[in-house]
């Protein structure tokens, strides 16, 4: 094909791999590819995407002759597409000159990116715009066909060891152009000061044909990141975003809107008002974005961790660094700090309270850990003992000081709200404080907070925040001078760039937070006596459920109570599990926030362990009031999380219960018809017999059903006073539709039958002994006790 052929199949090429934008083409669906269930098309996949491959050859082959290709602006990032439809250009020097008004009768705005940029946009929007692939089968991301490509991108085009290898050229001794600069086709205001990327020094004013190798290989690399960065990244609902607007954006939209409506007047600019209202649209990122966002996090951090020693002379690094290392030293802070922040506050703000807040959970403790992936490798030791953290890392605590202190809050707030029983939840308390209890970290977390509280003695002026945003074409120190390196100053520049001049900081280490981790350690208490007290009922139940206790006709059967719980389910290694995971998070968060063992040994106290005087669980917290007992806040609390619990029990006539699963619901309609009718027969009889003070009177009574004297039930708390209706004495044979009691009937008669004791012996037989039985109950009893047959 030639040049001009392959320029107008390229963009169905693209669409027709990683589907498209609007989701409706599914493409290669690359996320659901997988090496174990289609191994042929996945090696291919591979194979032609390669950095190396068909693909990329044809991308660098289309780079050369400088083609550019139109990507419309709605399917970007929410806040990016509302900026750019407002006429505010974004600092991120990925769309600086890329931005082409609509010509009359066009649809909208559309970026001109050249072909490495429109291939690297599709690849990385389609793991936010193809959510609802058809899935047969189930598909683990990390094993996908496009998790492996972003590694493999990522390890190309980020090395960290060597350089980017060179791009094939078509052309002997020649190299592939960057990008020229262009004329930008309709005027645009920034966010704020302009900056100009790393490329600026380099290649931005060099001829196309001959640019410098280096300034080439840190064009793709920072391409890349950038647009990784922007696609997964920018992203945030709209309180956020309106969050965002300070008044001077403001301000200055208004002004340039003024000074250019005379000059379009057929595509006026959209108003505020429209632009916030067109961003209605709710982010909701899956466990498979934020599973590529980690892997993201963990590269860059190894590639930042590989740069080389800096020269001991000042002259030597201005000569001998290269573009790659310079871009090793600003990648985090320059591409990524602000825009990850952004991004994990809205995951722990909006993302589910359950297990699979696990994804975002190890995303961000793997950014707070960039020691974990250092080139010194840690000694390995036999005893699993936390390793002290180095006090090299501690300008890199201070520079992300939010991220461990705010975030830390967030996380508090969640897991108070979470059921620790699970141990899936109890893992991630366990994860969390595990990491914050690593040697000397939280001393470098607290003199962050101390370099941030010391007093100013001279504030300088400080840009705006305008639209929240990292400098993604500039340092967020680049418009501060760079002569000042106090740490104190270093720190206040990184919570005011992200937070706001206004922001209120709550400091890990205060009050107000200890006070947080004493809830959660109380509630680790409360949770760990639950799932004891789950483990004991589980032991008590295997142990009832013998041969011979399978037989056994309980009371608790007629009177409905239900003593189980749904967490009965979960097993004693997964109760085991959570008690081992609470036990050590609470170790830890002693350390951490050094807890007083006389407080830790008061809460467990007052954590539920009291039982009543029948070695039950006490009852939920309540209060008497005329209505009888009324919960209170901390009972609801208690009832929720399991803690305690009312005892369920059938109040009303035992007869007209429910039909329950161990009876046979023809016999219990009849037998109760049979009852009736005895009862209605015989009941003046029953009466007078009852009423006898004899021993013939004690046995009627104990035989025959009384609701006077039914003992004690613990009635529900809505009402205090239940008037008992006054049935008298009755016969109930409802015992006899039990499949249990059938049964033990037939084994019986089935036993007798070898003796050769025939049905209406061994009947005769039954009556006597359950008779001798009876005398004998009667003799023994204390008072009136009721029994029902």
């Amino acid at each position: 094909f030639s040049l001009k052929e392959l320029h107008g199949i390229f963009p169905w090429l693209v669409e027709s791999i990683f589907g498209s934008l609007d989701g409706i083409i599914v493409g290669w669906n690359l996320r659901c590819l997988q090496g174990r269930t289609n191994p042929t098309e996945y090696s291919v996949a591979l194979d032609f995407l390669d950095p190396s491959g068909p693909m990329m050859k044809l991308v660098y082959k289309l780079q050369a002759e400088e083609y550019r290709y139109d990507f419309p602006v709605s399917y970007l990032p929410g806040p990016v597409k509302a900026s750019i439809q407002e006429q505010v250009l974004p600092e991120c020097s990925l769309y600086h000159n890329k931005v082409q008004f609509p010509s009359s009768g066009g649809l909208g705005l559309n970026l001109a990116l050249n072909p490495f940029e429109y291939y690297m946009f599709y690849f990385a929007i389609s793991l936010i715009t193809q959510k609802n692939s058809p899935v047969t089968h189930h598909v683990s991301p990390s094993n996908s066909a496009y998790f492996i490509l972003v590694d493999t991108y990522l390890k190309c085009f980020l090395p960290t060891e060597g350089s980017v290898l060179p791009p094939p050229s078509s052309n002997p001794g020649g190299a592939i152009p960057s990008p020229t600069p262009r004329s930008p086709a309709v005027p645009f205001t920034s966010y704020g000061m302009h900056h100009t990327s790393l490329l600026k020094r380099h290649i931005a004013h060099q001829p196309s044909v001959n640019a410098d190798p280096a300034s080439q290989e840190i064009w793709r690399s920072e391409t890349l990141l950038q647009i990784f960065v922007e696609m997964w990244l920018h992203h945030y609902s709209l309180e956020m975003y309106q969050k965002m607007q300070s008044p001077h954006v403001k301000l200055e939209v208004l002004h340039y809107r003024l000074s250019i409506s005379s000059k379009h007047h057929g595509s006026p600019a959209q108003s505020s008002y429209q632009a916030l209202h067109a961003y209605q649209e709710s982010f909701k990122p899956t466990e498979e974005h934020v599973l590529v966002v980690r892997l993201l996090v963990k590269h860059l951090h190894a590639f930042s961790n590989s740069l080389k020693p800096e020269p001991l002379s000042p002259s030597a690094h201005s000569h001998t660094a290269s573009p790659l290392e310079e871009f090793k030293r600003v990648v985090i802070p320059r591409f990524v700090q602000e825009k990850l922040y952004i991004f994990l506050q809205h995951c722990f703000g909006h993302w589910p309270l359950d297990a699979s807040f696990r994804a975002v959970l190890e995303m961000w403790l793997s950014y707070l850990q960039p020691w974990r992936y250092a080139p010194e490798k840690p000694p390995q030791s036999a005893e699993p003992l936390l390793r002290s953290v180095s006090e090299k890392w501690a300008a890199f605590i201070q520079e992300n000081l939010l991220m461990y202190t705010k975030l830390f809050v967030g996380f508090l707030n969640r897991a108070l709200r979470t059921d620790l029983v699970s141990p899936k939840n109890a893992l991630m308390v366990f994860r969390v404080a595990k990491v914050f209890a690593q040697p000397n970290l939280a001393e470098m977390i607290l003199k962050g907070e101390q370099l941030f509280l010391e007093p100013e003695l001279v504030i300088p002026h400080r840009q705006h925040r305008l639209f929240m945003t990292p400098t993604l074409g500039g340092s967020f120190f680049s418009s501060w001078p760079p002569t000042i390196t106090d740490a104190s100053f270093k720190v206040k520049s990184h919570v005011y760039s992200l937070e706001g001049q206004d922001f209120q900081y709550k400091q890990m280490f205060g009050t107000e937070v200890r006070n947080l981790v004493l809830k959660l350690a109380q509630l680790i208490c409360q949770a760990q006596q639950t799932a004891k007290s789950i483990s004991d009922h589980s032991a008590e139940t295997m142990a009832s459920q013998s041969f011979f206790s399978w037989f056994r006709f309980t009371p608790s059967e007629m009177n409905g109570s239900y003593t189980g719980n749904d967490l009965d389910e979960i097993g004693q290694d997964s109760i085991k599990k959570t008690d081992e995971y609470l036990e050590k998070a609470l170790e830890y968060l002693c350390q951490i926030f050094k807890l007083n063992e006389a407080q830790l040994t008061q809460m467990m106290m007052k954590c539920g362990t009291a039982q009543d005087e029948n070695g039950k669980k006490q009852l939920p917290d309540c209060i008497e009031s005329e209505d009888g007992l009324i919960l209170t806040p901390l009972g609801r609390y208690q009832i929720i999380n399991g803690l305690r619990r009312f005892e369920v029990q059938y109040q009303g006539d035992t007869e007209l219960q429910p039909i329950r699963s161990y009876e046979n619901a023809t016999l219990v309609r009849l037998l109760f018809r049979l009852s009736s009718v005895l009862n209605e027969r015989f009941a003046d009889r029953m009466d007078v017999l009852c009423s006898r003070e004899d021993f013939v009177g004690r046995l009627c009574r104990y035989h025959l059903t009384n609701p006077h004297l039914i003992q004690k039930i613990r009635y529900s708390p809505v009402v205090k006073d239940r008037t008992s209706q006054n049935w008298g004495p009755r016969i109930s044979l409802r015992f006899l539709a039990s499949y249990r009691t059938l049964i033990s009937l037939l084994m019986i008669y089935f036993i007798a039958s070898w003796f050769y004791i025939g049905p209406v012996g061994c009947t005769f037989i039954i009556l006597i002994g359950y008779f001798l039985y009876a005398v004998i109950m009667t003799f023994f009893s204390e008072g009136w006790k009721p029994h029902e047959h």
